[in-house]
């Protein structure tokens, strides 16, 4: 039960080519390049809370706009998530985080259920911040939940920007993530009734 839990990942078709290693028992340190600066810095926000390795390219047709580029990168680490949980003996699989910044108050729930299922309520005011359509900030994470293959319930309790509102997700997953997906020590056993997750 000691080894690092890690994920290496790769996809390539005609709209994005994607590299990714995943370590669930990091120290928060990330390497991100997408091509969309705002996301990169999601992304790195996401690694440092949630204390897990990141690396991530992701060379995408951002000529055509950002969407290929942001769901495939969900798809990816979702991907990645659920290799490297392996059969999920032992972990907590359930986690909460509330993340306030500033004004904005973001809330993150998970279960690591092995059943996919996004509630995501946030209305955004703007199109965009800073170069990242925030309608695909929903779609980043339908994509990482249903091939992560876990329940995630996001709330945007308060927010008067954006760029708070959305930072504080990707903070708040990070760390609710990172609760469930923890060990605990003198369990070896899947915490399910079914006996598989």
């Amino acid at each position: 039960m000691s080894e690092e839990r890690r994920a290496s990942i790769q996809r390539q078709t005609t709209e994005t080519r994607i590299e990714i290693e995943l370590c669930l028992d990091g120290s928060g340190a990330a390497e991100v390049s997408t091509g969309v600066a705002f996301f990169d810095h999601m992304l790195a926000a996401f690694s440092r809370h949630g204390l897990f390795d990141l690396r991530l390219t992701c060379e995408g047709d951002l000529e055509v706009d950002q969407h290929h580029t942001v769901e495939d990168v969900g798809i990816c680490l979702g991907q990645a998530l659920n290799e490297a949980l392996g059969d999920k003996a032992g972990i907590q699989r359930f986690g909460h985080s509330y993340v306030p910044m500033d004004e904005a108050l973001a809330r993150a729930v998970v279960d690591l259920s092995g059943r996919s299922y996004l509630v995501f309520s946030p209305a955004f005011q703007d199109a965009a911040v800073g170069d990242l359509p925030v309608a695909l900030v929903t779609e980043f994470f339908r994509a990482v939940v249903d091939h992560g293959r876990l329940n995630l319930h996001i709330d945007l309790l308060r927010v008067a920007n954006d760029h708070h509102g959305v930072e504080a997700i990707f903070k708040a997953f990070g760390r609710a993530l990172d609760r469930a997906s923890r060990r605990r020590a003198g369990v070896a056993g899947i915490p399910s009734t079914k006996g598989q997750l």
